[in-house]
């Protein structure tokens, strides 16, 4: 399908809207198991586990979600992700605290894993649609995506800090109920105002057809991969954790203050990224638009980034009383940079795909960064346990060191399908 359809303008607010409606209970989910479980006594390393089928569900689910869209539609996959979301939400309210570990534990990741396989879903349908909707001419794709990207980072933030909030006043049964309550209004809202005009799919498309031959694409999904093992190294456990520790005195109230306070630092830190990510056509001007400058801005800005993360995770081994506000500090940087790589790198995965087959590039490319996101995960608990904070942030820089050196091998003279 190359044209676009009449009412694309449409379509696109119908999908961000359904996105942006995701990732308000993804954002709040994901903050909402990390303190219940570290207020129930988890090590770092079990916490980490916790997440980790969310992120196996998430690579299985990117290459065959592509292959789904492109045989079954676009819809179809957009409305499955919400649908499981709202299963997983339920379930995850039938946790008992009585059960042992061994039940427990388990449990959550079976639950988190379909959690992930949602989220996949509406990721790949709705990046894939800005593909399809978005206008040709004038740098339109860039801008479209990255609106689309930023605002859902910055929803996302506002969830980490509502399932904080949730968390330290309702508690968790009735936040997951809550959610899922809200999520199944906004499902059926979403299909019936779903503009028609998206991509029906086609009984053509093979499985086998999920595996990119383009150098290019293959090359950003491996710098895809490091830069977002990069960020969760830190994020998922180590930073979490640590300012909890910092912060509460372990008593009741002391749990309930650092779950506000570590919660607002990670929304604050998802909604800037957002909000950056969002502006990031704006920030690096019109000449990003073309792919040979927007790869040479990629390999910069990711050199930027391990910089950061290698001075903080050297700065980290001072036992000094001031660097917890040199981390806040440093880590919003490195948002900074991270979220202008990442608008990059999103920019680019839509102008290498061909039309045709662009959901399955994309899934292709989201299966790394899912790949990228449980190397962190499992990075994040095992170097937090081993080395506390200094050898999760020095993890972390080498992750971004990796994702320079595969970056730098792009070439932007490849064929452009805008």
């Amino acid at each position: 399908m190359t044209g676009k359809p009449e009412n694309a303008l449409a379509a696109y607010v119908a999908v961000t809207a359904a996105y942006w409606a995701f990732m308000l209970t993804d954002g709040a989910l994901r903050m909402l198991v990390l303190l219940h479980f570290h207020d129930l006594g988890f090590s770092p390393i079990t916490l980490a586990w916790l997440f980790l089928l969310y992120e196996v569900a998430g690579m299985v689910t990117n290459l065959s979600a592509g292959w789904i869209a492109a045989r079954f539609g676009l819809t179809t996959t957009l409305y499955a992700g919400l649908a499981i979301q709202i299963v997983a939400l339920v379930a995850l309210s039938r946790l008992n605290p009585g059960w042992a570990v061994a039940v427990s534990v388990p449990f959550v990741m079976i639950v988190q894993g379909m959690s992930g396989v949602a989220k996949d879903l509406a990721k790949m349908s709705s990046k894939s649609a800005v593909k399809i909707l978005a206008p040709s001419a004038g740098g339109g794709l860039f801008r479209w995506v990255a609106v689309l990207t930023g605002s859902k980072n910055a929803v996302k933030g506002i969830g980490f800090f509502l399932g904080a909030g949730l968390l330290a006043t309702i508690g968790f049964k009735a936040a997951v109920l809550a959610m899922a309550v809200v999520l199944t209004v906004i499902l059926f809202a979403v299909v019936l105002f779903m503009p028609t005009g998206l991509p029906k799919g086609s009984k053509s498309a093979k499985f086998t057809q999920v595996w990119s031959k383009d150098r290019n694409i293959n090359r950003l999904s491996l710098a895809r991969m490091f830069l977002f093992g990069a960020r969760d190294t830190w994020f998922v456990v180590g930073i979490p954790i640590y300012f909890t520790a910092l912060i509460s005195d372990g008593s009741e109230d002391g749990n309930r203050a650092a779950f506000f306070l570590v919660g607002g630092f990670m929304a604050l830190w998802i909604i800037a990224y957002g909000a950056v990510q969002a502006s990031a056509p704006r920030l690096l001007g019109q000449a990003a638009h073309e792919s040979r400058v927007a790869v040479r801005l990629a390999i910069r800005w990711v050199g930027i980034l391990t910089a950061i993360i290698a001075v903080l995770a050297a700065l980290s081994l001072t036992p000094a009383t001031w660097i917890a506000g040199v981390l806040v500090a440093g880590l919003l940087a490195f948002g900074f940079v991270f979220a202008i790589n990442s608008s990059l790198h999103s920019y680019l995965i839509l102008a290498f795909s061909q039309a045709e087959r662009v959901t399955m590039d994309v899934g292709f490319y989201y299966m790394s960064n899912a790949a990228g996101r449980l190397i962190g995960t499992l990075a994040s608990g095992i170097s937090y346990q081993i080395g506390g904070l200094p050898l999760c942030l020095a993890t972390a820089a080498a992750m971004a060191g990796a994702s320079w050196i595969s970056a730098k091998r792009l070439g932007g003279d490849g064929a452009l399908n805008v």
